[in-house]
């Protein structure tokens, strides 16, 4: 068995739900952010069925090379919450009945007048020699237990209750630990990008992101945005996070404009903080989108401060009298074509006496396309009062894709838009 002075942790998300419907594991993302940030690297993570011999083989594979392991999901009260009995099983402990936490869970439904359901007295049966660990919020106490020098924590799969669990009673402690330890220090950081492929970003920043340099830079992409994480390894937090700062300079000094955040900022909150900063307008025509551009800009709030109106002029008839593009310019040209996309962008600035608008025509599929015009096409204008800018674009992919690919595209020739704009 590999033993290893550095703490380093595996997470385990249990949970059928995670590999047989469209969940997304927010728990691991959580918990690999939160140790990393206090100098603990997560070098495994593991998605599991509610199936107790899954469970204990993934303990064992795991306890070979991480001595902290979390797992989460699995505590509740259901026939399919298996994870205290598999972990009973794997430390070769008994379950025993915790009379003070049965005697909390029930208090937990008078308090609410409810009677408590028997399958919950399950919860208060923990394996022998372990730890509760309090949960404020619902009934699943978490478990903390020791074997051998792994130290094992589980936490419920509601993230509400896990987070809190985490941040009340594990993460301080995590801290101090590193601290007696001397452990190197981690730190993060995010650089966002739109408008290159990966694997010209890739290219372009060649040797910046080997696997064997410090700080490492992984690269990610989802819906055409590419993500780059810096992760940098040090001897304290301040070398560590400096090393970062110089990194993310180096990277947006190569990238520039294809830039457009270095955190958790979406594309649509910095186009919407540039039009806010600049008190510029805005009006959205769309038609293959369908809505899709007008949603992304005011799902951020304070978005009233500049977006104005939208148009969903879906079929010719509509952008005919709704925005005034002319017939005969639809049916010569077509309604996919950079004449309409800038026709309804322009006609749409002016009817709604904004700043800036856009205007996006385009054939999403899985029908409708040709040889001329194949599904995936789309044309995106921008215009102001005084000037459009039209685009012509070939997204891959289904129609979901395609259409949010290209509002995300229309987004950031806002924001593009922006940049040049005094």
């Amino acid at each position: 068995m590999q033993r290893t002075s550095v703490m380093n942790a595996c997470v385990i998300s249990i949970g059928n739900e995670l590999l047989r419907v469209s969940s997304v594991d927010t728990n691991s993302i959580y918990l690999r952010n939160k140790l990393l940030s206090v100098g603990i690297p997560v070098t495994a993570s593991f998605v599991v069925p509610d199936d107790a011999a899954s469970i204990i083989r993934t303990l064992r594979f795991a306890s070979e090379d991480c001595n902290l392991l979390f797992l989460t999901g699995g505590l509740g009260s259901t026939p399919d919450d298996l994870t205290r009995e598999a972990l009973a099983q794997f430390l070769h402990k008994p379950l025993k009945l915790r009379k003070e936490l049965l005697a909390k869970m029930e208090n937990f439904f008078t308090r609410r007048h409810l009677p408590m359901p028997g399958v919950n007295k399950q919860q208060a049966y923990f394996p022998e020699g372990t730890e509760p660990i309090d949960n404020t919020i619902g009934t699943a106490s978490g478990i903390k237990a020791r074997n051998q020098d792994k130290l094992i924590i589980a936490l419920p799969g509601v993230p509400v209750e896990m987070t809190e669990m985490f941040e009340s009673h594990i993460l301080g402690e995590l801290k101090a630990t590193i601290s007696r330890r001397g452990q190197s220090k981690f730190a993060t950081g995010r650089i966002n990008c739109f408008g290159k492929t990966e694997s010209d970003i890739v290219s372009i920043l060649g040797e910046i992101l080997s696997r064997n340099r410090n700080p490492v830079v992984d690269c990610t992409i989802n819906h055409g945005v590419v993500s780059l994480y810096i992760v940098a390894e040090a001897n304290t937090g301040r070398e560590a996070q400096e090393m970062v700062l110089a990194t993310r300079r180096q990277i947006s000094g190569i990238l520039g404009s294809v830039v457009y955040s270095t955190g958790e900022a979406s594309l649509s909150q910095v186009a919407g903080g540039l039009l806010s900063a600049k008190r510029k307008t805005i009006a959205i025509a769309e038609s293959c989108t369908g809505g899709l551009l007008a949603k992304l800009l005011t799902e951020v709030p304070g978005s009233s401060r500049y977006f104005s109106r939208g148009w969903i002029t879906y079929s010719n008839q509509s952008k005919s009298s709704e925005l005034a593009v002319p017939m005969p310019m639809i049916k010569k040209y077509g309604a996919v074509s950079p004449e309409v996309a800038g026709s309804m962008a322009e006609n749409a600035c002016r009817k709604a006496d904004t700043d800036f608008a856009v205007g996006i025509t385009g054939i999403a599929g899985p029908g409708g396309g040709s040889k001329q015009k194949p599904v995936g096409m789309v044309y995106i204008s921008v215009a102001s009062k005084d000037q459009i800018h039209t685009r012509k674009f070939l997204f891959a992919g289904e129609r979901e894709a395609i259409r949010y690919r290209a509002a995300m595209t229309a987004l950031n020739m806002v924001r593009l838009s922006l940049l040049q704009f005094d």
